[in-house]
């Protein structure tokens, strides 16, 4: 039987997108690559979407997540949208190397896009070719898993695949393709894209299909507009927040990087912090440190007031009304994401009620980690041991020890107004504060021996302590350990 014939059997697609929003993409296909080999496959992820896995995980499905073979009820578009990108406004940008393949329900009943990226030249590529690079890929799929595993709300990877072509960068590389799954690409800049050439009823269309999607609005809500700005301010705050508490930097959240979902997307230059400093900036092309972990909170703000300003027509028929009405929604916004954040930094430290005195504990130790250079995700790890009556690991953090052990026993007061006992509680911070992060030398070490040695050992390794990244594994100290002191700071770069 032919492959195209076995790819009909496999995908339920159900295509709302490409059904309801006619005027937001343009109809393609991938380009055709010579040699295609499946790298890297999630079962587990195929289960959830009710995708018979041990027949995708083959020459079958190397040939469908090249963009060889088309399953039967796939409807490859390229979607449109603009974006501010470091603050310039782009009217046009849209998917210039991905390909919507379709949309399949999971088995909880969710919508989620099944989308390749790296396919090839689309209309919107501009001077691009459309392919992406092996590095990259295997990067996207790593992270993006280990934001999941995190229980931050991401894009999934389904599957990476080599191409058996070289794409012309600083130097040739091999070319791949990952298949990204999501809860839709419905961007900031999507709306944008419209709302700039004054097309309202695009705007509106598209706000209603948001809506209905993602459950954003309740049906007897007044203003549903307005419910649904709040609605996605809410989502990315929360969203936001819980980066900040990894110490997760994007790197680049233009608004084109932003969905209404909520959901963490494209992770070119993102990465994680090793040792704690507010203004770590890891894109080499953020030259002036817009996206800095510190700025993270604030470009939320700055952003959800983009995508207020496509909406003003819908949220009043007065137009002072309607600017007044998302001016407060976006002040609030504020408030919104502290909440989240404090939230997630009390259950960080312990602590699960709330306090007046709780914004300064935390704080107060985030600015002794600061002045101390200590490891942001490793210091929230130890400090479940002082809760075990041992303290000796974590005070080796801080060169400053009294400092901390002041702290500390402001700290333990705090906690004894509690009622959970402390080893209930140390065993809930272990569940809450990761061991393995995605340290920036290990995934170096992993792209570097998949794309130069063909060797994929360390990338399964380093997959493998990244899918449980709270469970301690002994002797794996090299997974949680920060990598060595660089003559120059470390720094990502855009690929796919």
């Amino acid at each position: 039987m032919r492959l195209q014939e076995t790819a009909n059997n496999f995908f339920l697609f159900d295509n709302s997108f490409a059904r309801s929003l006619h005027s937001f993409y343009v109809r393609c296909n991938a380009d055709t690559v010579p040699a295609p080999k499946l790298l890297q496959f999630n079962d587990v992820l195929a289960k959830q979407l009710g995708i018979e896995s041990s027949m995708l995980n083959s020459e079958l499905g190397s040939a469908i997540f090249s963009g060889n073979v088309i399953p039967d009820g796939a409807e490859p578009l390229a979607q449109v949208y603009a974006g501010h990108q470091f603050g310039g406004f782009s009217p046009q940008l849209g998917d210039g190397r991905a390909l919507l393949l379709g949309e399949v329900i999971d088995t909880l009943g969710v919508r989620r896009d099944i989308q390749l990226k790296g396919s090839g030249r689309t209309p919107f590529s501009r001077n691009g070719d459309g392919k992406a690079t092996l590095g990259p890929v295997l990067r996207e799929y790593l992270i993006a898993e280990s934001m999941h595993a995190l229980g931050v709300p991401t894009t999934r990877a389904l599957a990476a695949v080599v191409t058996g072509e070289t794409v012309n960068r600083e130097k040739p590389l091999p070319g791949a393709i990952l298949t990204r799954v999501a809860a839709s690409h419905i961007r900031i800049g999507t709306f944008q894209f419209f709302a700039a050439r004054g097309d309202t009823d695009n705007v509106r269309k598209l706000a209603d299909y948001a809506i209905e999607r993602h459950k954003l609005v309740t049906p007897d809500i007044d203003n549903k507009y307005l419910s649904f700005f709040k609605a996605v301010a809410n989502v990315q705050s929360a969203l936001v927040a819980r980066w900040m508490s990894l110490g997760f930097i994007h790197g680049v959240m233009n608004t084109d990087n932003m969905t209404v979902s909520g959901e963490t997307i494209d992770y070119g230059p993102c990465a994680f912090m090793d040792l704690y400093s507010p203004h770590t900036v890891f894109s080499s092309i953020d030259t002036e440190g817009r996206y800095a972990y510190a700025n993270q909170p604030s470009i939320l703000l700055w952003n959800l007031a983009r995508l207020a300003e496509t909406i003003i027509p819908l949220v009043d028929p007065d137009n002072d009304r309607a600017i007044e009405l998302l001016t407060n929604a976006v002040q609030d916004t504020s408030n919104v994401y502290q909440n989240h954040w404090l939230d997630i930094m009390r259950s960080k430290i312990g602590l699960t009620t709330k306090k007046l005195m709780d914004v300064d504990l935390v704080n107060e130790l985030l600015s002794l980690m600061e002045n101390n250079h200590t490891d942001f995700t490793l210091v929230f790890r130890h400090l479940s041991n002082v809760l075990r009556g041992d303290n000796t690991q974590m005070r080796q953090h801080f060169d400053n020890r009294t400092s901390f052990d002041s702290w500390s026993q402001r700290w333990q007061q705090r906690m004894s107004l509690e009622e959970m006992d402390f080893e209930k509680r140390a065993a809930l911070m272990d569940g809450i504060n990761p061991i393995y992060i995605p340290r920036n030398h290990k995934v170096e070490e992993a792209l570097s021996a998949a794309v130069e040695h063909n060797d994929m050992t360390p990338f399964s390794n380093l997959a493998e302590i990244l899918r449980h990244p709270f469970d301690d594994v002994p002797e794996r100290e090299d997974y949680s350990n920060p990598g060595p002191k660089l003559a120059s700071p470390y720094q990502t770069f855009c690929g796919t």
